[in-house]
């Protein structure tokens, strides 16, 4: 039975408007403050007594929702060091521009990334490697890739799609702050069942082959870059840069862009090492940060953690991936004005110059992410996470059990933009449920937890209000909406065959190790089906261009 809920579904109303109006309008700040105070509406009705009151709410809307907006500045330690990270990621960025760091890596691997196909196969690679925190993913990849992007005409919606539909995915497989959070909510809910459980690793283990939204969306990324076959928003954008060279859309307006925010790099002969160095400072700060932090928290040995087990774990749950980060990003900066001042690019000044103006290539980012968390203050507010699980739990059975908590995890992070806490919220509802509809079958708690972050991850992808989506956005260089109504289509196409597996599990039993290879033949087919349906309809070639084609020199970056 649903329990009264006390904002009913009002709750779905602040997310669904911001989301919806980001769409229609393409205006992500102004859309994702309307929600906001529209929340702040809400709750300002509720608490109204009087006629007084009732006239007062518009105002003290205003009021709730900037409570909501400053609190998300500070209230919690994490989005603090995410804002400083991004700040001085930024500005790492920025003085490896102006050194010319991008442009000689870019030049240094034309000769081998010499095609759109290798430069995509280029980044989704490099994504899969670094799966220990998605947010450095999308940072460290495409700064490194999307000059070469451009110089190969992919668009910069196709190169935030390839970013973003990796680093969360690969994100939930390894050795990371997702996979140790989920642990710990797994951990959490079987010390409250009355009765045997298998361990939260072994669990998280046998969800890999469930996680099947991830699974396929890692190879729906791969499909697209290999077969160079789209469809939906992203042939226009694709079609659009292969024939004239516009990596953006005319009017659209970037996250980021190097030579309108930061000009022309200052050398003539740039050197790959003011890239290399650079980075490398940030990768190597950000692993050694985050494993001395592990050890230290957790209290385990090397040799404890080598061994693997609840010792492996408790060490990766006591990392620090963001502090660690923060320290990272502030080496690259350190070191990039050090190589800056050593080879007589920029003085101090100048150095420092660049550095604030990094900052600000960023501040557009930083304030959607505020405003984007505003949201999530306000999801949590009304419970809205609450509201809809309540309703789909009514529905839950064996056979119904995996695209149940697929579609309610999906709904909950499309309107909350953020997977974290849609883990939070569904994983305590999916693991009972789960173990009382399968009788305490270990499988069945695997299921539950592999469709929750195929759900979680699903809704994240196809939310404007998603960090991890306006990151992506941010470090492609690419106009947000129209990273997220590209990647949609792609999004949508995945779940639709994640949905079938499961039905199919569902209904049939069969091995999800049989069923994920399935899905991915479907994919195949559905992508080719869908490029040339799409293609004939707007009558434009659905096949790629053969051979290496360069963008052209132009005033966009």
């Amino acid at each position: 039975m649903v329990q009264p809920h006390p904002f009913g579904a009002w709750s779905l109303l602040p997310p669904l408007l911001a989301i919806l109006l980001a769409i229609l309008t393409r205006r992500a700040m102004l859309s994702l403050f309307l929600g906001v105070w529209s929340g702040g509406m809400i709750v300002a009705w509720d608490n109204a007594e009087s006629a007084l009151d009732i006239a007062a709410v518009p105002l003290v809307g205003v009021i709730e929702a900037f409570g909501w907006i400053v609190a998300s500045f500070g209230d919690d330690t994490f989005h603090a060091e995410i804002i400083t990270f991004t700040f001085l990621l930024g500005a790492g960025i920025a003085l490896v521009w102006r050194m010319g760091g991008s442009i000689a890596i870019a030049r240094a691997a034309t000769d081998r990334v010499d095609s759109h196909r290798r430069v995509g196969l280029a980044a989704w690679l490099l994504g899969l490697v670094w799966f220990f925190d998605d947010y450095a993913n999308t940072a460290i990849v495409g700064s490194a890739v999307k000059d070469i992007a451009d110089e190969m005409r992919m668009s910069r919606e196709k190169l935030a799609y390839i970013l973003d539909s990796t680093a969360a995915p690969v994100a939930t497989f390894g050795i990371s702050s997702w996979v140790a959070f989920q642990i710990s909510l797994i951990q959490t809910e079987y010390e409250q069942i009355d009765g045997e459980t298998p361990s939260a690793v072994a669990t998280f283990l046998w969800s890999i082959p469930f996680n099947v939204y991830c699974l396929l969306a890692l190879l729906m990324v791969l499909i697209v870059v290999l077969t160079r076959r789209d469809f939906g928003e992203m042939l226009t954008a694709e079609t659009r840069a292969r024939e004239t060279g516009n990596v953006t859309r005319e009017d659209a307006t970037p996250l980021q862009s190097m030579k309108e925010d930061l000009g022309e790099p200052v050398v003539d002969d740039p050197l790959v090492r003011t890239f290399v160095v650079p980075v490398a400072a940030l990768v190597i700060v950000v692993m050694g940060g985050a494993t001395i932090t592990g050890f230290q928290a957790a209290g385990v040995t090397p040799a404890e953690a080598v061994s693997g087990g609840d010792a492996l774990i408790t060490l990766v749950d006591n990392v620090n991936f963001t502090g660690a980060l923060v320290w990272g990003s502030f080496a690259m900066v350190a070191t990039a004005v050090a190589m800056s001042l050593y080879y007589g690019v920029m003085d101090l000044e100048e150095s420092m110059e660049t550095v604030l103006d990094g900052f600000g290539i960023m501040l557009t980012a930083v304030s959607i992410l505020v405003l984007a968390w505003s949201i999530g203050t306000v999801a949590s507010e009304l419970q809205t996470g609450q509201y809809v699980t309540d309703i789909a739990a009514g529905f839950i059975t064996p056979t119904l059990l995996p695209v149940v908590v697929l579609l309610t995890t999906a709904v909950i992070a499309f309107s909350i933009g953020t997977s974290w806490g849609t883990m939070g919220i569904v994983t305590p509802v999916a693991i009972p449920l789960a173990y009382e509809v399968g009788n305490g079958s270990p499988e069945m708690l695997a299921l539950a937890v592999g469709t929750v972050f195929s759900g979680a991850i699903f809704g994240d992808h196809c939310s404007p209000i998603s960090d991890t989506t306006i990151l992506s956005s941010t470090f492609a260089g690419a106009d947000h909406i129209d990273h997220v109504r590209t990647q949609l289509y792609y999004a949508v196409t995945v779940i639709f065959v994640a949905m079938i597996v499961y039905l199919t599990y569902g209904l049939f039993g069969l091995s999800p190790f049989v069923l994920v290879p399935l899905g991915a033949v479907l994919l195949v087919g559905l992508v080719y089906a869908l490029s040339e349906l799409d293609a004939g309809r707007k009558n434009i070639s659905a096949k790629p261009f053969a051979g290496t084609q360069r963008r052209e020199a132009s005033s966009d970056d």
